[in-house]
């Protein structure tokens, strides 16, 4: 049976109750121009429709002084299964981010598109337009499954075929079933009443919280498996995959001060084959949908039900809902969680060119156009594109007679040497963060290429230059940038204020440990540079800098999510 609640609901349960299906009278609110908002509780429904409303925090001081309302617009997330889209599906993203956004197209570390600056009277335009490149935004937001990720591995082509094709199949059978997203975007017909809604998965009050899924392919873990509520981790045997490991209950985001939040790395439960993946997928839902916490938010994910109730208890409570056993997990390895830059050709004997994109964003600036030279690859290409975890493009697909046309638009707009990076800077993430996000404490996407450059000088003279660190930042610790499964992290603690991590696995297979609190912005390159420089004098033979720092006594590792806060060696900047 579901926990009993003991303790009220959570507000937002309401707004779902009262919203039929996620309609409320978000419609009629979306109609009235006299103002760029929508009401409180409209701006939660409109998540599940794939939107956030934001306001620019950076005029924000400037327009109070002036009694002027926020400079209100909408993000809107473009969900993209699998992170396989067309040319012509990245030209039309590139059109509206100029006819409607900010000019620029964000790539998301869930492989979905982002636009930004999208004010209230385009935003029904702008996502009837994404539906008719045959792309939705629908659910790419709110407390239900939200795009499903795979991992591009080009030199597997056929088992990516298959992981490709699980996440889009999970993807589909997931996506809520309501017509309000096609009655208020699409002009769909309007429902009589709420007795001709369903969601027989999700029910009238759909999931406790945000739910993430993930498709790897060993021994490439890019989608980072153990920030997933769910994923399915590709067996393979004699070259083809005979199914996928389960695991459950990995999550990243916590708040400041309360230390019963926490980020936690998943529990593998079990194999099932490839044609039980997508019942497997609804079974751990509908378990999350009827034993996860309503009461409070900041603990109603995924990852707090497994740990309250233990991963065995979790197992057997989705082997009850499948009506059958999942078999015992299987053997994998993974070896990285970065992207793999640069060329590859595939079995089928199509080439791959995977480009390095920093922070995600895809814009044009005075001395490199690589909004423009994506648009002119996208015109000639016979493949497709892929948008990888990690914020960065994968050209995907090259026929051999179209690659050297490729390879001269790369050349000529300067982005193949944009792969001529560090190390640390190509295996770099960073959250939008300043000026749009409302949880943003401080910055991080418009920050981290300027800490990593001054950085660089210490790599330079250490030597380590193309040593892969990874290195992610972000505005504050919802985990937007799945900070704590990386070496060094930068979590926003206040303005202008940081705290170090230091620890997690290359491979994304251990969480971080905090190394000092809130260090001021201009103090992080001093407090990082003598540790990456210890790293290269001290290391071992192989060892990467997350062992390192744990290896040298700088933090103690973190051995599962509820051990997060503790052990701390080095608590606040001095």
């Amino acid at each position: 049976m579901p926990i009993i609640q003991k303790k009220p609901l959570s507000a937002n349960e309401g707004i779902k109750t009262r919203s039929n299906y996620l309609r409320g009278d978000l419609a009629e609110d979306l109609a009235d121009l006299t103002r760029g908002n929508i009401s409180a509780d409209n701006e939660q429904l409109i998540k599940f429709h794939g939107s956030y409303m934001q306001d620019d925090r950076d005029i924000r001081s400037e327009r109070r002084v002036q009694k002027l309302d926020k400079a209100y617009s909408f993000m809107i997330r473009v969900r993209v299964p699998g992170g396989v889209t067309t040319p012509h599906q990245w030209l039309e993203m590139d059109r509206m981010s100029d006819d409607y956004a900010n000019g620029t197209i964000k790539l998301t570390t869930r492989q979905a598109y982002q636009l930004h600056g999208v004010i209230k009277s385009n935003l029904k335009q702008t996502i009837k337009e994404i539906n008719d490149t045959a792309m939705d935004t629908i659910a790419a937001c709110g407390d239900v499954n939200r795009n499903v990720m795979c991992n591009p591995n080009p030199e597997f082509s056929s088992v990516h075929a298959i992981a490709s094709k699980v996440a889009t199949d999970i993807n589909t059978h997931l996506t809520p079933q309501t017509g309000a997203y096609h009655e208020i975007w699409l002009d769909g017909e309007k429902v009589v009443s709420s007795e001709e809604c369903e969601e027989p998965i999700y029910g009238k009050t759909y999931l406790p919280r945000k739910f993430k899924i993930a498709v790897a392919v060993p021994p490439s873990n890019d989608v980072d498996v153990n920030a997933n509520c769910l994923s399915f981790i590709a067996i393979v045997e004699n070259g083809v995959c005979v199914g996928f490991n389960i695991a459950v209950g990995g999550g990243m985001g916590m708040t400041h001060g309360m230390e019963n939040t926490f980020p936690r790395v998943a529990d593998v439960i079990g194999f099932v084959t490839v044609d039980q993946a997508v019942e497997a997928a609804e079974a751990v839902v509908k378990v999350q949908r009827d034993y996860g916490n309503r009461e409070d938010r900041k603990l109603s994910r995924l990852k707090y039900t497994v740990e309250v109730h233990g991963a065995e208890w979790f197992k057997d409570k989705v082997n009850q809902y499948l009506g059958w056993d999942m078999q015992e997990a299987r053997p994998f390895e993974f070896t990285s969680n970065g992207d793999r830059f640069g060329w590859v050709e595939d079995e089928e004997g199509r080439h791959h060119f995977t480009l390095f994109v920093q922070g995600g964003r895809v814009l044009d600036t005075d001395d490199y156009k690589l909004r423009e030279g994506l648009r002119e690859i996208a015109k000639i290409h016979d493949g497709d594109f892929r948008l990888t975890a990690n914020q960065n493009i994968q050209i995907a697909r090259i026929s051999p007679e179209n690659k050297p046309k490729v390879e001269a638009l790369l050349e000529s707009y300067n982005m193949a040497s944009q792969n001529n990076a560090t190390g640390m800077r190509l295996n770099s993430i960073a959250c939008v963060s300043l000026p749009t996000c409302s949880l943003a404490l401080t910055e991080a996407e418009r920050y981290l290429p300027s800490v990593i450059t001054e950085l660089e000088e210490t790599l330079e003279k250490a030597g380590l230059n193309d040593d892969e660190i990874v290195i992610r930042m972000t505005g504050c610790p919802n985990g937007c940038g799945r900070p704590f499964l990386a070496e060094i992290a930068m979590v926003g603690r206040g303005p202008n204020a940081y705290n170090i991590y230091l620890g997690g696995g290359f491979a994304g297979q251990r969480l971080n440990k905090l190394y000092k609190e809130s260090v001021p912005s201009e103090h992080l390159v001093n407090t990082l540079a003598p540790i990456i420089w210890d790293y290269s004098v001290h290391r071992e033979e192989g060892e990467h800098f997350g062992d390192f720092v744990i290896r040298s006594g700088y933090v103690e590792a973190t051995e599962n999510g509820a051990d997060f806060h503790l052990n701390i060696k080095d608590k606040a900047f001095n």
